[in-house]
């Protein structure tokens, strides 16, 4: 596989980004014993200056990562204003090992800084070590719980604060 990517911004509905939505779906399934991600997106959570959806393209025009953020603000299930929030962040296995997740992340990251957002918020799972340790290793520390999976056992938070103040 060769090494050079473009990263492109698609809308959330995209064909490929339904595809490897499809994707990580399964791997989520595989790894929480049949549960997918339920939390409810919609393409236009997306939607520049609002968010944005990532996908990485290979050299021979597959599409081989995802990740997006969109905005979020104070509400019932533990966000707070000016939060960003990063979703469906995956790499297809055969591409892994090539820092894509962390391209993909700097790019999401000076975007919603770029559009006013204050922090980076995130939910894994205690069953994604992988990403688990990109997080850390990226300045994203663990936090109280919030979002769709915020009563979950497997469910871990992490926060990354975007701005200086």
């Amino acid at each position: 596989m060769s090494h050079r990517i473009d990263l492109r911004t698609v809308p959330y509905d995209h064909p490929d980004a339904v595809k490897l939505n499809d994707q990580v779906q399964l791997e989520y399934q595989e790894r929480y014993d049949g549960e997918g991600d339920a939390t409810f997106l919609d393409p236009a959570m997306f939607v520049p200056p609002h968010g944005l959806y990532l996908l990485a393209y290979d050299a021979t025009g597959t599409a081989v990562a995802s990740g997006g953020w969109r905005t979020q603000d104070e509400n019932d299930e533990g966000y707070a204003d000016g939060d960003a929030e990063l979703k469906r962040m995956y790499v297809v296995p055969e591409a892994r090992g090539l820092g894509l997740a962390r391209r993909i992340l700097a790019v999401l990251e000076a975007d919603a800084r770029a559009a006013g957002r204050h922090r980076m918020v995130l939910e894994t799972g205690d069953q994604q070590p992988e990403a688990i340790a990109l997080y850390l290793s990226s300045g994203y520390a663990l936090s109280a719980k919030f979002g769709h999976y915020r009563f979950y056992d497997s469910s871990r938070c992490m926060t990354k604060p975007l701005t200086d103040t």
